[in-house]
């Protein structure tokens, strides 16, 4: 008889990077972080060994521990081409789909594109006879003759997994099933196999081929990563953070690779959503700045924006993903000069190995971690809280190989190092803010991730806002995130219909179907379905569009009206053109327990443990331990703050306010007078 199992009493985040793996541990309402070195050849030992050095081991194999993870597997193996070899299988006379895609150029007017690499290679690309027509109705059944020719093809190939992507097959699966069973009954071995019907419901052939493809070459990593930690962690419950910000069950993750490609930047931008709702913050522009990337977000009235028409490297990704904005600038992020001495910063990294030239491991190559170490803005026996101990010379060397092509001092290169990555991550924030209407002065920038408080005074003074904000935690933040975000479900539906041609008892119909769906699969995961929040939400657009905006469902004429209204408001303009639906959508997520923020402890007004000479300050910069800053303590820039998972610049024209909670809100220094005052 096995022994009675306990119920979880803590709860474990653990977010994978490139770089570094970030744990976020809650028991008994005490919050305790830790890091670790990515191990990329095996994700899996890394968070092993940190769960370890938690000494969370028993209690992890008694089930007493609820583990959520976010993965960059999948990510990392979809942007450098290293999925499972894949077999892409479409109707007859439609083996190019993926090659010819759209015919858009990434950038309008750069005429000389250079050409990319088809997704699929051409000896792996197959046909099957049948189809349907643009109403579903079956024209042609695919015949035995095709499908034993089709098993054939695929036994001489031997892939290890098969996309399966038929014409309106949105409307109807009946032959993407009738394949897909064929095929499972009589191949001589068992590839990973899936259909586009049940990866992405919603018209267009193209967007819905590569989510199929992407799912099919990514899953069998995913399913092979995510069992060895399942049966390592086995009996605590493992959840994933999805792209869309929710949670699902590992089990169903191993299935759904293209869900997970944003699985770690989601977990800071639910934090930050979070911190937005409880701190009554209006609206915030995010950008988490790790060891390898930079992801730039923005949450209007703390709201987390999804995006169907997000993408990863060249390839658009139509499933729900939150809408950010991601670049290779990191802490790791390598820098060298091009064949015309121009310095360039990423998107290579050092990643964790061997990583920077001051890890000591081997590295040889400058970074920005290096550059900020030799300008003092790291402090080499603080890192990590002393885990990791900093080599000042290996930086030296890796800077002074650019510094001697250029005849400037490592201090003038390092400086360069740190305006170029700068350049590129002000870039991204404007992307998402100032090309989509936005005024970056009406929000407050947030930065997450080990290296992001280094940069932010100075991308707020590019972007010219004057609020800032690092959360408590900052370092950690996407795996606090992920014990914050609620369990949760996007489904998704082609509705192609005039306004006046639509029925609205139908399409309540779709919605209702869509919704049962949902909700027997968070019972799966032992949900209540009584403690969920059901949001119905409809794409709409002018009939002979191609764009469409999403916009809460609220019957036929409703919505018609609330679309007139934000199209004005988006595009300045309404037109007469009768609306037409394209796509039903039904987000269903229950909510964890709400986690209560730590107070400060009441303490004395913390002093400054040192003061430093810093180069490009006229004036001597105060060195602070954050763990000792008082509530409401007013910092006058500039100054470093040191903590266990990140540091913190304050430039010369800002100054920082704690709040209750330990939260540093950032503002130029007139502000902070009035407050002192």
């Amino acid at each position: 008889m096995k022994p009675q199992l306990k119920p979880p009493s803590a709860a474990l985040g653990i977010d994978t990077g490139g770089t570094f793996t970030d744990f976020v541990l809650i028991q008994q309402g005490k919050l305790q972080t830790h890091k670790v070195l990515s191990t990329p050849d095996a994700p899996e030992r890394a968070i092993l060994q940190g769960i370890t050095e938690l000494g969370l081991a028993k209690a992890v194999s008694t089930g007493e521990i609820s583990l959520v993870h976010g993965s960059t597997v999948a990510t990392n193996a979809a942007l450098e081409r290293k999925g499972v070899l894949t077999a892409f299988i479409t109707n007859k006379g439609f083996k190019d789909m993926l090659t010819i895609a759209r015919q858009t150029r990434p950038q309008l007017y750069s005429l000389e594109t250079p050409p990319l690499a088809p997704p699929v290679t051409e000896d792996l690309c197959f046909e099957v006879n049948g189809r349907l027509d643009a109403f579903g109705q079956e024209l042609e059944k695919p015949s035995e003759t095709s499908l034993f020719s089709l098993l054939q093809q695929l036994e001489a190939a031997c892939p290890d997994a098969i996309a399966i992507n038929l014409l309106f097959s949105f409307i109807d699966n009946q032959h993407e099933t009738l394949v897909a069973d064929y095929l499972r009954d009589n191949l001589s071995w068992q590839p990973f196999i899936c259909c586009s019907s049940s990866v992405l419901t919603e018209y267009k052939e193209y967007e819905r081929g590569i989510a199929c493809w992407l799912n099919a070459s990514l899953s069998p990593l995913v399913q092979n990563y995510l069992l060895k930690l399942k049966t390592e962690t086995t009996p605590s419950p493992l959840s994933i953070m999805q792209s869309s910000g929710g949670t699902i069950s590992a089990e169903q993750a191993a299935n759904k690779a293209v869900n997970l490609l944003l699985s770690g930047p989601a977990g800071g931008l639910a934090a930050a959503s979070y911190l937005c709702k409880k701190l009554g913050i209006p609206g915030l522009m995010t950008f988490d700045m790790g060891g390898t990337s930079t992801d730039a977000a923005l949450l209007a009235d703390g709201e987390i924006q999804l995006s169907n028409e997000g993408s990863v490297g060249a390839y658009p990704v139509g499933v729900p993903m939150v809408d950010m904005h991601t670049i290779g600038a990191g802490g790791g992020s390598v820098a060298y000069l091009d064949a015309g001495s121009l310095l360039h910063v990423g998107p290579e990294s050092a990643g964790a190995s061997p990583g920077p030239a001051c890890y000591g491991q081997g590295g040889i190559n400058a970074t920005v971690t290096d550059a900020n170490l030799i300008l003092g803005r790291l402090q080499a026996e603080s890192f990590m809280g002393g885990g990791i101990q900093l080599n000042y010379t290996a930086a030296q060397e890796a800077i002074k190989t650019i510094a001697l092509k250029l005849a400037l001092t490592i201090e003038e290169v390092s400086i360069g190092i740190i305006d170029v990555a700068n350049s590129h991550m002000a870039q991204a924030l404007r992307a998402i803010s100032v090309e989509k209407g936005y005024d970056p002065k009406q929000f407050r920038l947030c930065c997450f991730g080990g290296a992001g408080g280094l940069h932010i005074c100075a991308l707020a003074n590019a972007l010219g806002m004057g609020q800032a904000l690092i959360p408590r935690h900052a370092g950690v933040f996407s795996a606090l995130g992920m014990l914050m975000a609620p369990v949760k479900r996007n489904l998704s539906q082609s509705y192609q219909c005039l306004l006046s041609d639509s029925n609205e008892k139908t399409i309540e119909e779709h919605y209702s179907e869509m919704e049962a769906h949902a909700l027997q699969e968070l019972n799966q995961e032992q949900i209540n379905s009584s403690n969920t929040l059901i949001e119905y939400s409809v794409d709409i657009r002018y009939s002979g569009q191609s764009s469409s905006l999403n916009l809460n469902w609220k019957g036929l004429k409703a919505t018609a009206h609330d679309f007139h209204n934000l199209h004005k408001k988006r595009y300045g303009h309404q037109l007469q053109t009768e609306p037409e639906l394209v796509n039903l959508r039904v987000s269903v997520k229950a909510q964890k327990q709400d986690f209560e923020l730590e107070l400060l402890a009441q303490k004395k007004p913390a002093k400054a443990i040192k003061q430093l000479s810093l180069y490009c300050f006229k004036e001597k910069v105060n060195v602070y331990d954050r763990e000792s800053l008082m509530a409401q303590q007013i910092i006058t820039g500039p100054a470093l703050i040191l903590e266990k998972n990140s540091t913190t610049l304050i430039g010369t024209e800002w100054c920082a306010r704690t709040d209750q909670f330990g939260h540093l809100f950032l503002d130029k220094q007139g502000a902070c007078a009035e407050d002192k005052a």
